[in-house]
């Protein structure tokens, strides 16, 4: 706790936001009819439970960003806007909820994430593998995209997911390791590693994706060496995006990155080797994520079909 209080006594001068990280207020009446629909249901979205910058754009195309099993976390992530505390207990009817959700709003793609749920035995595991299986009955043509948590300690929850065969699995590592203690406090990084390594280990048909947010007081050689580290556990697609704090009480901006050095990361994470890469100021987990999933896919198929040419 030490650690982030001298980083909050820091934070006493406010960055001047730059025109780069600015969004339109959301006023379509396309944005007002998923919001209507999410509503109505009873669904969580990350989208408005963590603030997201691009709740605009994404709801006026129809798109968001799913969180199950509750609006509350058993972490205290730094960065994050989520709220922490004791969760209530599972929906039994939130799968098929979401089911007939995705099929009202027509999703071609829809990103399934959730809260923590440390105090659950699978930590949530069998409630994702449920949702994916009421999403494949009533709409067998809509990719599916999961973004876990990391299952620390919890037995078998990678391989319950994994083994319900989502088309990607994503799993956030979110800072460099020597931030972890004071931006990730419960969280292990080489546990994250193990975890989008095991999904690959699984099923290597699925897709895996991870991502990092900078402006936290990360160095570029470690920004590098996660991408290594990345590529290792042999992980398709990375998203960088621009860490924007939530409130007074989280984390402190550093800095604001310019688009020019997001363009460098993202040369650098092609060259080592990735699939897909998203690195802007807004890039997001899940921003763009039917059309990066359709893009990947297509890299992948050319990649396979160059090495079953006959030499």
């Amino acid at each position: 706790m030490a650690e982030i209080h001298n980083m909050l006594e820091k934070n006493d001068k406010k960055l001047p936001k730059p025109d780069w990280i600015r969004v339109k207020a959301p006023v379509s009446r396309e944005f007002q009819s998923t919001r209507d629909v999410i509503h109505k249901l009873k669904l969580n979205t990350v989208c408005e439970e963590a603030a997201c910058p691009n709740i605009g754009e994404c709801w006026s195309q129809k798109h968001a960003t799913v969180m199950i099993m509750g609006d509350t976390c058993t972490r205290a992530c730094a960065f994050c806007n989520v709220k922490t505390g004791v969760p209530g207990a599972l929906n039994p009817h939130e799968p098929e909820n979401l089911a007939q959700a995705i099929a009202e709003l027509k999703l071609k793609h829809v990103v399934i994430t959730s809260v923590d749920r440390d105090d659950l035995e699978d930590g949530g595991a069998e409630h994702f593998a449920q949702c994916i299986s009421a999403i494949r009955r009533r709409t067998s043509d809509t990719t599916i995209e999961v973004l876990t948590p990391d299952f620390l300690r919890k037995e078998h929850g990678i391989e319950i997911v994994a083994k319900a065969h989502p088309d990607v699995y994503n799993h956030n590592i979110e800072t460099v390791p020597r931030l972890y203690k004071t931006i990730r406090p419960g969280a292990r990084y080489f546990n994250s590693l193990h975890l989008l390594k095991k999904v690959k280990e699984i099923d290597p048909s699925i897709f895996t994706k991870s991502g990092i947010m900078v402006g936290l007081g990360e160095t570029k050689d470690e920004v590098l060496q996660v991408m290594d580290d990345l590529r290792s556990a042999d992980v398709d697609f990375m998203t960088i995006g621009q860490y924007l704090q939530p409130t007074p009480a989280h984390a402190p901006l550093d800095r604001y990155v310019t688009p020019d050095e997001f363009e460098y990361y993202a040369r650098q994470a092609r060259a080592k080797g990735f699939l897909m890469v998203a690195s802007s100021p807004l890039t997001r987990s899940s921003y763009h994520a039917g059309d990066d999933f359709a893009q990947m896919k297509a890299a992948r198929d050319a990649m396979l079909g160059r090495n079953a040419q006959p030499r």
